[in-house]
């Protein structure tokens, strides 16, 4: 069926499911108010498949493979190789005639394009394994009884139930809802919340406006509901727009530098190989011989193994950071992690213990007095929204309340939502009295409240006594103990079941409650190892000033400079930027509180992280260069993240930094060496051309070469990094890159040039008859020490000295070394047309080779000295 087709029929039958009663669905979908039996499911699986959009997986391996040879560089050897087909067998004599250019040309793309299908493939398979670990749970009614399942084992007839914090499963009639507000940014791009309710508003033909539907991908901001699965995976209203979605991918920083570098090394080519042609065109007179020659050099010229060389390098990193227990949903990211020098992080489980425990239930006299606990533990018990730590918290004295349970029954709900700041549950006992109990932040509570419980008295809460109560807040707060405030209502038995949040108000304010999350012991002393590393720490909270810095001297954070949300949301952005700098902690913040400082942040330059794990950091998260969240997180913190902490510890942390940092080295260890590399050899060939009455080497040995120096750098990802490397934050530079260049690149060329000369006056390979001598000679030079420049730029350090390569870089660089100088002895020599060569030259390699060694060691010091940089 066309995709036109299919988008047709969900379009359809999602406005069908809209208007059928719920009986009807539940008998279409073989689903009933038990919701389905495990048996049902496990058929439906069978039928429907997981709940996953298709478009989501990993392309398939031949895909892959096929896409692998699809690059500009072969396209490059496929019309060198074309060419080679007319020259070397259509338009030559039989006995002439040669297949070695073709084979050798069609084996370089083989194995380039086959290295680089491994690599992508295994970077692949590690990223869906990986991704694996993080499982996102949807409370589902199955055999007639509420569990927690996997997303993708939802299935179309699931009876679910959701909260605020959760992303909708798959797509959803409306059962029951109770102040339903939920993000369809996924889907319409807008940032503003829908109400949605199991009524059915008429009007819109438009299905993310269809008032009892919630869509698969859409998260629920505040509110509770209960519906039943309509569609899932591939047939759900998001896989039609999917493609449409992907296509909107915002370019990342990480993307952005290795594009740039890319452009600077390709617009290199096409400057300098033009010149390689024009030369050897103009002074040898053979026009079609030098084109084959400069399309050579083209090929030597760009950066063909940077894909495989970047993959291997951030699919090595995922594998070893989660080890650690830190898992890459995106392996762009890795790169931000060690680019980052601001992490912006909230307080709760990160500077803190993440256990919070009840200290204090104190009435208006700042008394322990267990009714105010009381009240506490029944709005927590009864609340069906998303339970914080300190709901839960409160629920540990359960065994003092069990018998709550055959007291009273929950009738009502007015779940939490981020402006009000408070929640409420109304609660009808055996004698039909109902009463309303809300919980909240203190400045919300007191805002609602016209009385207040003092010794069993029912009073006016006048100023005094709301004084004292904020006096009491402070003093707890100074010991480091967030608070919240506990407030009844009666409410008449007659009063009809439609509660709203304007029914929240002439409360009586009973008490206070005092939670304790301690400082992580040891979190000052890794604080400041990534100050060491170059990473600021900014905390991001909705606690008040009092409690936060307490925490915040607790483990050695300047506490001198705080602001708050109020005061953020009065500043313009010039006026708040000027006080980012400066500022440590920023306490009371709303979600876009959050996300606001993190791009303001960004637009001065900085590499920003966000660590958070709540429905109200998302914002935030997806703001942010690097979003880190937890497993333990709601499903839209850790659907915005690209990093996932399987433990909330900023040890955690550290490592990912460092991991990502060593990365980036070498990464940029390749680069490096290409640009110089390709550099130095263009020079050779520019000066070489000018005064040979031969091509300095042919195409094939060329290509031999590339091919050779290539495989060397494959174990550059497994490489040592140097700790002076990973001291401070870095990123993609394309003048950076292009300043190396024109540094390093030329001394390999002084080296070349002698070559150049001692093949030329000593070794007497300056004619037409002796070229293939010359060939050899260079062929050699070259290829040794290109291999000898990865150890020399690997490392700000003398090499072999104070900082050895990793084994498999040494062995592998070996082998090439080995192997390039036994090509000329071999039957190679015949299809290379190189020839042996005699002791002696090896004796003049070796001197070369030392002073080659020693003249990098010496512009390296001057190189450091003048840009501060190495790596």
């Amino acid at each position: 069926m066309e995709k036109y087709e299919v988008e047709k029929q969900i379009k359809g039958s999602l406005k069908l499911y809209s208007e059928a009663e719920i009986t009807t669905i539940y008998q279409e979908l073989e689903s009933g108010v038990e919701g389905l039996s495990s048996i049902s499911a496990e058929k439906k699986i069978k039928k429907y498949g997981l709940n996953e959009i298709s478009n989501q997986k990993p392309k398939v391996w031949y895909v892959q493979l096929f896409l692998a040879f699809l690059n500009p560089f072969n396209l490059i050897l496929g019309t060198l190789a074309v060419v080679s087909v007319f020259t070397d067998i259509v338009f030559v004599k039989a006995e002439e005639k040669s297949w070695v250019s073709i084979f050798f040309i069609l084996s370089m793309i083989l194995i380039s394009s086959l290295i680089k299908f491994i690599q992508e493939y295994n970077s692949s398979k590690t990223a869906q394994r990986l991704k694996g670990l993080i499982v996102t749970k949807v409370t589902v009614l199955r055999d007639g009884d509420w569990k927690e399942i996997d997303l993708k084992k939802i299935v179309p007839g699931d009876v679910i139930k959701l909260a605020a914090g959760d992303i909708v499963p798959g797509d959803l009639r409306i059962i029951k809802s109770k102040d339903l507000f939920i993000s369809q940014s996924v889907l319409t791009g807008e940032s503003d919340p829908v109400e949605k309710s199991e009524k059915l508003i008429k009007g819109s033909n438009i299905i993310s406006e269809i008032s009892n539907l919630a869509l698969m991908g859409t998260n629920i901001l505040s509110g509770s509901a209960t519906g039943i699965v309509l569609h899932t995976g591939g047939m759900a209203f998001l896989s039609t727009i999917s493609e449409n979605l992907s296509g909107l991918k915002v370019e990342t920083s990480f993307e952005k530098g290795i594009d740039d570098i890319s452009k600077l090394l390709i617009k290199f080519m096409f400057v300098m190989v033009p010149i390689v042609f024009f030369i050897n065109g103009y002074l040898k007179h053979e026009w079609f011989e030098s084109l084959l020659f400069s399309l050579s050099v083209a090929i030597g010229l760009t950066p063909e193994m940077l894909p495989m060389i970047v993959t291997g390098n951030l699919t090595k990193g995922a594998i070893e950071l989660s080890k650690k227990k830190t898992i890459v949903k995106k392996l762009d990211s890795i790169h931000n992690f060690g680019a980052m020098n601001i992490l912006c992080t909230d307080k709760t489980g990160t500077l803190t213990l993440d256990k919070v425990s009840v200290v204090k239930y104190l009435n208006l006299h700042g008394e322990q007095d267990d009714n105010v606990l009381y009240f506490g533990y029944l709005n927590s018990f009864f609340q069906t929204g998303l339970k914080n730590l300190m709901d839960r918290a409160i629920l540990d004295f359960e065994d003092q309340h069990a018998h709550i349970k055959n007291e009273y029954k929950k009738i009502d709900e007015l779940p939490f939502d981020f402006d009000r700041r408070r929640m409420s549950v109304i609660l009808e006992d055996n004698s039909k009295q109902r009463i309303m109990i809300t919980k909240g932040a203190i400045e919300e509570m007191l805002s609602i409240s016209k009385f207040a419980e003092v010794d069993g008295e029912i009073i006016p809460l006048e100023e005094e006594i709301g004084n004292r109560i904020k006096d009491l807040v402070n003093e707890l707060n100074n010991d480091g103990m967030r608070v919240i405030g506990i407030s009844k209502k009666l409410l008449s038995k007659e009063r009809e079941l439609n509660f709203a949040v304007k029914d929240e108000v002439d409360v009586t304010f009973i008490g206070i409650l005092g939670f304790l999350d301690p400082a992580k012991e040891g979190v000052g002393e890794i604080l400041k190892s990534l100050n060491g590393y170059g990473v600021n720490i900014k905390i991001l909270t909705g606690d008040n000033e009092l409690v936060t810095k307490k925490v915040c001297r607790d483990i050695g954070i300047d506490t001198s400079n705080t602001i708050d949300g109020e005061l953020i949301d009065k500043l313009e952005d010039i006026e708040l930027k000027k006080l980012l700098g400066e500022t440590t902690i920023f306490c009371k913040l709303s979600p876009s509180n959050k996300s606001r400082i993190i791009k303001l942040l960004q637009e001065m330059s900085n590499t920003v992280g966000f660590m958070g794990d709540g429905i109200n950091d998302s914002p935030a998260l997806r703001q942010a260069d690097v979003g880190i969240s937890v497993d333990t997180g709601v499903d839209i913190a850790k659907e915005s993240a690209e990093i996932i902490l399987l433990e909330k510890d900023l040890t955690v942390l550290l490592e990912g930094v460092i991991g990502g940092r060593k990365v980036f080295t070498n990464m940029t260890k390749y680069l490096k060496m290409t640009a110089s590399s390709n550099f130095g050899n263009v020079f050779s060939v520019v000066i070489a051309s000018a005064f040979l009455p031969f091509l300095p080497m042919l195409p094939i040995q060329i290509l031999f070469q590339n091919l050779l120096y290539d495989i060397s750098q494959i174990s550059i990802p497994w490489d040592n990094v140097d700790e002076d490397e990973i001291l401070k934050p870095k990123n993609w530079s394309a003048e950076n890159i292009g300043t190396f260049m024109i540094y390093i690149g030329p001394v390999s060329s002084i080296f070349d040039i002698l070559t150049f000369l001692l093949m030329f006056y000593v070794f007497k390979a300056n004619s037409i008859e002796t070229q293939a001598l010359f060939h050899t000679g260079w062929f050699i030079e070259s290829i040794l020490s290109q291999t000898l420049i990865i150890h020399l730029i690997r490392t700000r350090k003398i090499p072999f000295i104070q900082s050895n390569a990793n084994i498999k870089v040494i062995l592998l660089t070996s082998a090439i070394m080995i192997f390039a100088i036994c090509v000329p002895y071999t039957k190679l020599n015949i299809s290379l047309e190189f020839v042996p060569l005699v002791p002696l030259y090896f004796v003049w390699i070796i001197f070369m080779l030392f002073g080659y060694f020693f003249l990098i060691l010496i512009m390296k010091r001057y190189y450091i000295k003048k840009f501060k940089n190495w790596l």
